[in-house]
């Protein structure tokens, strides 16, 4: 074994990402990625500062013959530390490729849940101002049928891209160890997407930022409620599009930093475990739930064009919520 590859296991037994390791050497994350992609060495002092850090010999840094380290690092006993899952250079590559695969499937599905009650929305407006020959609890009906389809249509897309890279279900959960050449791989290929990722980013922060300009200026202007309602419709429809570019270039990044366990993956944040999933999950559901209560509440009245603001309210507060639990959630890293 050679010295970058000692580095890499002795770094991920310790369970420090690569910022940290470099802010105890007081180097640059840089200096730390080369020294583990074997494309520069440490001075002497950095080695000793090492066999410190870890707990191990100079010797057993400086030889690659030998395997066996004197001690485990952070002063815990040899037989605490339980063997890790090994990810080799083949498992890395076609877990990327089935998360890039996936990409446009998950944005296709987030679209169509958030879009899901645009349907139901217009077609009672609709039928309320006389603007189509159906009755209100016929168009809200078919609205509702069109909803559960489209959140059936995305849910099966979610599950589809789901079961595909269920045999790497533990890279969420587990720590583990890569084969050599793993990372400097992962982190050419996040080199290489990191334009488009930020470009994804500012894409979709900029049509969630306008999304609300047709509701504005639809209650700027007076417009009537079908109007109105086309201009939520349309805040759904914008803000859905946001939506794809921040979940096809989160998909892709979030497999990455997944395969480097940093950022919201890293050993810290598993051991402490992820709440953003379950609640993203939960708070959807239960503002569908308000909202069919509201809808086709005990009074028997269907009124589920007068309850787009219970969808407007809902998205201003999980933006806020979900802004929140990410401070939260870096600051946990940062510990």
């Amino acid at each position: 074994m050679i010295f970058a590859d000692k580095l890499i296991s002795l770094r991920k037994k310790a369970g420090w990402s690569q910022e940290e390791l470099a802010e105890r050497l007081s180097v640059t994350r840089q200096s730390v990625s080369k020294w583990e992609g074997a494309q520069s060495f440490p001075d002497i002092g950095k080695i000793v500062h090492l066999s410190q850090l870890f707990g191990v010999s100079t010797d057993y840094l400086l030889k690659d013959e030998m395997e066996q380290v004197d001690s485990t690092p952070c002063n815990e006993s040899a037989e605490s530390v339980p063997a890790l899952r090994r990810v080799t250079m083949e498992q890395a590559s076609e877990y990327l490729s089935l998360r890039r695969a996936a990409a446009p499937r998950l944005a296709l599905a987030t679209f169509l849940c958030v879009v899901s009650p645009t349907a139901l929305l217009m077609l009672s407006a609709l039928s309320e101002a006389g603007r189509i020959a159906m009755p209100e609890n016929a168009a809200a009906g078919f609205g509702l049928l069109i909803l559960l389809a489209l959140v059936a249509a995305g849910v099966i897309l979610f599950l589809s891209s789901a079961s595909k890279v269920k045999d790497y279900e533990y890279l969420d959960k587990e720590s583990f160890e890569t084969e050599y050449g793993v990372e400097g791989m992962v982190r050419e290929r996040q080199r290489d997407f990191r334009e488009t990722y930020n470009r994804l980013n500012i894409v979709g922060t900029t049509l969630c930022i306008l999304s609300a300009m047709p509701l504005f200026a639809s209650m700027a202007l007076s417009a009537s409620e079908v109007l109105l309602i086309a201009g939520v419709c349309l805040l759904l429809f914008i803000a859905a599009c946001g939506c794809v570019a921040f979940v096809y270039g989160g998909v892709q990044q979030s497999a990455m930093q997944r395969l480097l366990e940093e950022g919201a993956y890293s050993r810290r944040i598993k051991a402490r475990g992820s709440i953003r999933a379950a609640f993203s999950v939960t708070y959807w559901l239960i503002v569908t739930a308000i909202f069919l209560v509201y809808t086709f509440g005990p009074s028997g009245n269907a009124q589920p064009s007068s309850g787009w603001i219970i969808w407007a309210v809902a998205g201003v507060l999980y933006g806020a919520v979900a802004a929140i639990m990410g401070i939260i959630e870096r600051g946990a890293y940062k510990q």
